[in-house]
C-alpha cells in the first residue's frame, strides 16, 4: 500500500525541496520504489534531480487537468528506485484554471488513485504558499512532513499552516496525520539554533522527528549538479541525515 506525504510549510527557504528530493532519494537508496512530485512552480525539485525543466512536456499541470495519466508523466531520474513526476512554470496558472472546477481540491488524489499501488512512497514537494496546489497535495496526501528552519521567525506562520492542516482534516481529507515535524539548518554553534530546537520539542514533543537537518555545503551544492545528496556525496553529513530521516519513515510506517 503506497503511503502518500506532502512536504509543507508556506514560508520559503525552510528546506522543503531540500527535503522532499533527499528523503525521497534516501527511500529510494533503502530500495523502496518511490515516486517523487514536484507540485511547485519553481520545478527546483526537477532540475535538482537533474531533468532539464525546459523540455517537460507532461508534468504535474497534465496531471491535475487530468489531461495525463500520472503513469505516463513519471519520469526516470538521476536518484535510484525514484521517479519523477516533474513541474515546469506553466503550473502558476493551475490555480485560475481550476477555479471553477466542480471538486477542484481533489484533482490530485483522483490522478494518484490510478499509481498509488505502484509504490511504497509518493513524496509531493509543496509550493511556499498556502493555495489550491498545495491544498491539492494536503487532499491527496496521507501526512504530512513540515520541515522548520532553526531560525529566529521558525514559529512565524506555523500556527496558520497547522489550522489549514486542521480545516483539510474537517472539510477534505480526515486521515490526514502529521507525519512529523522537521528541524532544517541546523547549526550547533549558534545558540539561537539550540533555543530554536528546544522550543520546538517543549511545544510538540512527540510530533519532532528525532532526525535533525545540519546545514551542510554539499546539501546546497548537490542540486546544481542534478543530484541528490546520496547520489552527489554519499558520505556527508547531509547524506547521513536524510537516510536517518527515511529510517525513522520506514519504522514508523512498517507496512510500506
Amino acid at each position: 500500500m503506497g503511503k502518500i506525504i506532502a512536504i509543507a510549510n508556506q514560508k520559503g527557504g525552510v528546506g522543503k525541496t531540500t527535503t522532499s528530493v533527499n528523503l525521497a532519494a534516501s527511500l529510494g537508496a533503502l530500495e523502496k520504489k518511490v515516486l517523487l512530485i514536484d507540485a511547485d512552480p519553481q520545478a527546483n525539485a526537477t532540475s535538482g534531480l537533474g531533468i532539464d525543466v525546459e523540455s517537460v512536456e507532461a508534468g504535474t499541470y497534465q496531471i491535475l487537468e487530468h489531461t495525463v495519466l500520472p503513469q505516463d508523466a513519471a519520469l526516470e531520474c538521476s536518484a535510484p528506485n525514484v521517479d519523477l513526476i516533474p513541474a515546469h512554470i506553466d503550473l502558476v496558472a493551475i490555480e485560475i484554471e481550476l477555479v471553477d472546477k466542480e471538486n477542484r481540491e481533489y484533482m490530485l488524489k483522483q490522478a494518484l488513485a490510478s499509481i498509488k499501488e505502484e509504490y511504497d512512497y509518493i513524496i509531493i514537494d509543496c509550493a511556499p504558499s498556502l493555495g489550491l496546489l498545495t491544498l491539492n497535495a494536503l487532499t491527496a496526501a496521507d501526512s504530512v512532513v513540515i520541515p522548520i528552519q532553526c531560525e529566529y521567525f521558525a514559529l512565524e506562520g506555523l500556527g496558520k499552516l497547522l489550522n489549514t492542516i486542521k480545516s483539510v482534516q474537517k472539510i477534505h481529507n480526515p486521515n490526514l496525520d502529521i507525519e512529523g515535524l522537521l528541524l532544517t539548518m541546523y547549526d550547533s554553534r549558534l545558540r539561537l539554533s539550540n533555543q530554536v530546537v528546544d522550543e520546538v520539542q517543549k511545544h510538540f514533543n512527540d510530533m519532532v522527528f528525532e532526525t535533525v537537518i545540519q546545514r551542510n555545503v554539499k546539501l546546497s551544492e548537490a542540486p546544481s549538479f542534478g543530484e541528490s545528496i546520496i547520489n552527489y556525496d554519499a558520505a556527508s553529513k547531509g547524506a547521513s541525515n536524510y537516510l536517518s530521516l527515511a529510517q525513522e519513515i520506514i519504522k514508523k510506517n512498517p507496512n510500506n
